[in-house]
């Protein structure tokens, strides 16, 4: 049966007060690392062809990271079973510092592809981790808002990758961005030992978790013909590798559903809200992608400089950051169902407006409205996802299942990010140009992807109220 009762509610103060600090800095730290990565390295880009060339792999930057990410994060409950909390850091903070440093050194693109892969495969690990260990780290009273604080860092991903990308492309430091990373990893790695536990209850330890093999191949090739499907340039191919990549998550949902050892929890097939949860997280999430051309159409239609296009892509980050902190503050049920409800309509609205701005040489005024319109989008997020995961991670009072549902949230979470980027990419390479026109359709497709979301958050949120 889903759980429809809302736990007594905690504080900020006792999220991060001296008691639970140390493990809301791991848990929110690890998220934080993976989303700055993921947005540092398109504003570094540049920079990097430049120096060690490989521009026929650029786009390849992101593919590789996103795969990995998608793969790993399916893993979360089985290596989190193995190793515990506290293990399960250790090892994802310790190879996502070594991928860090394997890209700081990279002399070539294809080494620098390595280290992307094994960054993105120990980043999909910890992004799902953030979600996974609330659950054994905190008491139920403050899931909320620790899910708010976790989720939050996308948000901080998205403000504070591209600016300091910018600003590390501005003087041609890209590799000491890489190193940055490997540094504030190794911090991490010294506060696990004190901040988390080292195993989960007596039994979850009994269970055998198994890694879902044929789910995990087939997520990660329907990862990869996306993503590819943004670098063809010929339509029919595109088309095909899209349609591949619907027809493999169709077949993925098929064999989940049937596999003893699966990625999403058994209730996602049954009826009930979990299916609809997970779908408002993709289609919100699938639409911020828009967000990863935000610096590029800075500088062409607005001729910013890389620093100034990198904080103009932060805007989204602000709406997500507020909206997100505000709304995990609310108490009132029938408050709640309604703001998760609007939720993609919100973020329509905001990628809309910034649809309609999307012109040649825009002056400062333009690029305001810009400005105001990628807040709002990053708004609709905000509003809706720490609702809709704590409503997943405690749609069920099996303990397990419990897990599998907040593991899944990062999964669902990367392979939409993975799709809405492939989306993006087909947008804007239908013309060569990158000009005002594919910036134009970039935004409205988003926006016509996030009102369909309407109906999944309509359906997550009823008879919650």
């Amino acid at each position: 049966m889903t759980r429809t009762d809302s736990p007594p509610s905690g504080s900020w103060a006792d999220l991060l007060g001296p008691r639970y600090l140390g493990a809301s800095t791991v848990l929110a730290g690890g998220v934080a690392l993976y989303a700055t990565n993921e947005f540092l390295t398109i504003s570094l880009l540049p920079s990097t062809i430049a120096e060690i060339g490989g521009e026929r792999l650029y786009a390849w930057v992101t593919t590789v990271y996103l795969v990995a990410s998608v793969v790993a994060a399916t893993t979360v409950s089985s290596v989190l079973t193995k190793l515990g909390p506290r293990g399960a850091y250790v090892a994802g903070l310790g190879v996502f510092g070594v991928g860090s440093v394997l890209c700081a050194v990279a002399p070539s693109m294809e080494f620098l592809l390595v280290g992307r892969v094994v960054q993105g495969a120990a980043g999909g690990l910890l992004a799902g981790l953030g979600y996974a260990v609330i659950n054994a780290a905190l008491p139920q009273s403050l899931w909320t808002k620790a899910s708010a604080l976790v989720s939050a860092m996308w948000g901080v991903g998205t403000l504070v990758g591209p600016a300091t990308g910018g600003l590390f492309a501005q003087f041609g430091s890209w590799r000491w961005a890489f190193g940055l990373l490997a540094l504030l990893t190794a911090a991490m790695v010294a506060l696990v030992p004190f901040a988390l536990p080292s195993r989960t209850a007596d039994a979850d330890r009994r269970m055998a978790d198994r890694i879902p093999v044929w789910s995990l191949m087939l997520l990660g090739v329907a990862a990869l013909a996306v993503s590819a499907a943004g670098i063809a340039r010929n339509i029919a191919l595109t088309g095909g590798l899209l349609l591949a990549g619907v027809a493999l998550v169709v077949v993925f949902l098929v064999v989940d559903r049937r596999t003893t050892a699966s990625v999403l929890p058994r209730m996602a097939f049954r009826p009930g809200p979990l299916k609809w949860i997970y779908l408002t997280l993709g289609v919100l999430m699938a639409a911020t992608m828009a967000d990863m051309y935000v610096p590029l159409f800075g500088q062409r239609l607005a001729h910013l400089v890389p620093v100034a296009a990198g904080f103009l892509g932060v805007s989204v980050a602000v709406g997500w950051t507020i909206s997100e902190i505000a709304s995990a503050s609310l108490t009132t049920s029938r408050v709640i169902v309604r703001v998760v409800a609007v939720a993609p309509l919100v973020m329509a609205a905001g990628l809309g407006i910034a649809a309609v701005g999307q012109i040649d040489d825009a002056p400062v005024l333009v690029i305001a409205v810009w400005v105001v319109a990628l807040v709002i989008t990053g708004a609709g997020v905000g509003m809706a996802w720490p609702h809709l995961s704590a409503w997943a991670m405690g749609s069920s009072d099996d303990p397990a299942e419990g897990r599998t549902a907040a593991a899944a949230i990062s999964t669902v979470q990367l392979i939409s990010g993975a799709f809405g980027a492939g989306l993006a990419g087909v947008v804007v390479n239908l013309t060569d140009r990158g000009d005002a026109t594919a910036a134009r359709w970039l935004f409205a497709m988003m926006a016509g992807v996030a009102a369909v979301g309407s109906v999944a958050s309509y359906r997550a949120s009823r008879g919650r109220g």
